[in-house]
């Protein structure tokens, strides 16, 4: 399932082998990650737990379902992965204002994305609720197509979100750019055959074919992501 708003259509860059941009959400173009790890810190405390900070390189991007599982089976937490779910977003909302930092570059990038007409989706591991809240901040006229992770049967670490965003968008997943932040999101999109762009935010990802590493959104440009292509 996906939802739309009005706004870009779905014409290429004459010329250019480069179809779509498919961009992860939090920690990519959004600096959140330490808002959900402080909401996991205060849920868990409120049930009588430490996290070890080591665990936060374990969850970050991750599906909510993989995340919470993990950090209720390392504490023995006495609560259900439904009940942690809902108090997990319940603490990430309370945490987060009507306007959200945006991760250098990321204001820029999505302007260019627009200027020139290409077809760009938000495609996250976090639940539409959120997404939802967060596109106010980001600008909901960005993006054509937007997937959330729990409206799809496997998210990321799976193919299917990146799959379904290229799907709304007419374009081939070999064609389409995808930016993210984690190594969850890295794989999901390498599953799905898309170039990657990672700017690592919590944990290092390393280079490998397909997959190109910078420092933060302020190297990626429109030039740097139709060269992509040729990789």
């Amino acid at each position: 399932m996906t939802s739309t708003v009005p706004a870009l259509g779905t014409r290429t860059a004459e010329g250019s082998a480069l179809q779509a941009v498919l961009l992860d959400m939090d920690g990519t173009l959004v600096d959140t990650e330490g808002f959900w790890w402080d909401a996991e810190v205060a849920v868990f405390g409120s049930l009588g737990h430490v996290l070890d900070e080591a665990w936060r390189e374990v969850v970050v991007g991750g599906p909510m379902t993989r995340s919470a599982g993990f950090l209720i089976e390392v504490t023995g937490a006495d609560i259900t992965l439904p009940e942690l779910t809902v108090l997990l977003n319940d603490g990430f909302e309370e945490r987060i204002s009507s306007t959200l930092p945006l991760m250098p570059g990321a204001a820029r990038l999505l302007a260019e994305l627009a200027a020139h007409e290409v077809p760009t989706a938000l495609v996250s591991a976090s639940h539409r609720r959120i997404i939802d809240r967060v596109l106010s901040s980001l600008g909901p006229e960005y993006f054509a197509l937007t997937v959330a992770g729990d409206e799809v049967e496997r998210t990321k670490p799976h193919p299917d979100p990146y799959l379904l965003a290229a799907a709304g968008l007419g374009a081939d997943p070999a064609r389409c750019a995808v930016i993210e932040d984690t190594a969850t999101g890295v794989a999901a999109a390498e599953a799905a055959g898309c170039h990657v762009v990672a700017v690592p935010s919590v944990a290092p990802i390393a280079p490998a074919h397909r997959r190109t590493v910078v420092p933060s959104l302020e190297h990626v440009n429109l030039p740097f992501l139709h060269g992509l292509m040729g990789l």
